[in-house]
């Protein structure tokens, strides 16, 4: 079977590889790149948890002055891993749903326990700190990245994917498909 992954090749290296020792064709078609945002610098301190809604939060936010034992609570397994490589020790995830990422936070943080820092993209599917507000928890959202559109593609890879066409697309988010269409019709 031929798959097409289309995250950034850091976010798909081990997928990649699964698929590979499983005998598929992978093509990797990246159809964003990441751009870490400038961002006012955070007292941790006034923090008792943390929501983490994708691993690029993770990946572009300086961990070195924040508690690693305090409560995160990630989106999905790819969000969880990069967490605990960073050394996050008491950490809850969701199955990639930000609506079972809610209730997780809603079962495991007091919203007596103080406020909780929530790091995202510019684009979110979701608006799980004004629905976490609206149960009266106490938020900070910071946007620490964004997902730009990659515009151009090889023409060799190009021909090759005309030559094979995948039968598996893997699309991660609401940015990623936007810009799948949109290169799909350019090409």
């Amino acid at each position: 079977m031929h798959i097409l992954i289309t995250r950034p090749l850091e976010d798909s290296k081990d997928l990649i590889i699964k698929f590979q020792n499983l005998g598929h064709k992978v093509s990797h078609f990246p159809v964003i790149k990441i751009h870490k945002k400038k961002y006012e610098e955070i007292n941790f301190e006034e923090f008792s948890g943390i929501i983490f809604t994708s691993s690029n939060a993770v990946k572009n936010l300086d961990i070195k002055k924040i508690n690693k034992n305090i409560p995160c609570f990630c989106v999905g397994s790819a969000t969880e891993k990069i967490t605990r490589n960073n050394g996050f020790q008491n950490v809850f995830t969701a199955d990639g749903n930000v609506n079972n990422l809610k209730e997780i936070i809603l079962q495991n943080f007091d919203k007596k326990n103080g406020k909780l820092l929530y790091l995202s993209g510019e684009v979110i599917s979701s608006n799980l700190d004004k629905d976490l507000i609206t149960e009266g928890y106490s938020i900070k959202r910071i946007i620490n990245y964004s997902a730009l559109p990659i515009e151009e593609l090889d023409e060799k890879f190009i021909e090759l994917l005309k030559s094979s066409m995948p039968e598996i697309v893997f699309i991660y988010s609401q940015n990623s498909a936007k810009n799948f269409f949109k290169l799909i019709k350019k090409y």
